[in-house]
């Protein structure tokens, strides 16, 4: 079986560097293959939002809506139901390809065999 990774990002534009990574190392192993879900969670949530992921600039790193598009491309970004709740957001407000999920979906894919979860 092969290994998946599960990325969490709880943060936004209000800590680019730690966003920033969480989505690096995300679009990383997707690159290759590996099957990845990203999660959006807190201020996260918002970086799924058509133009938002675009507001996050950090010197010397990988634009996020060029991240944000390659971990699209081949695995699953998910913003955290209740996170998109609080903020008023549902599945139309999101870019293609993204889906709300609550934390029974997140444990089942991090427990999953093979899975490796991180948190940012």
């Amino acid at each position: 079986m092969a290994r998946s990774l599960v990325v969490k990002v709880t943060c936004g534009t209000d800590a680019p560097e730690r966003c920033n990574q969480g989505f690096t190392v995300a679009a990383t192993a997707a690159a290759p293959g590996v099957p990845v879900s990203l999660w959006l969670t807190g201020e996260a949530a918002w970086l799924a939002v058509p133009g938002r992921a675009a507001e996050l600039d950090l010197p010397l790193a990988t634009p996020l809506p060029d991240l944000l598009d390659t971990v699209l491309a081949s695995g699953t970004v998910t913003v955290c139901g209740q996170c998109a709740a609080r903020r008023s957001l549902g599945v139309d407000d999101l870019v293609p390809g993204a889906r709300i999920a609550g934390a029974p979906v997140f444990v089942e894919e991090a427990l999953a065999e093979g899975a490796q979860a991180l948190v940012y």
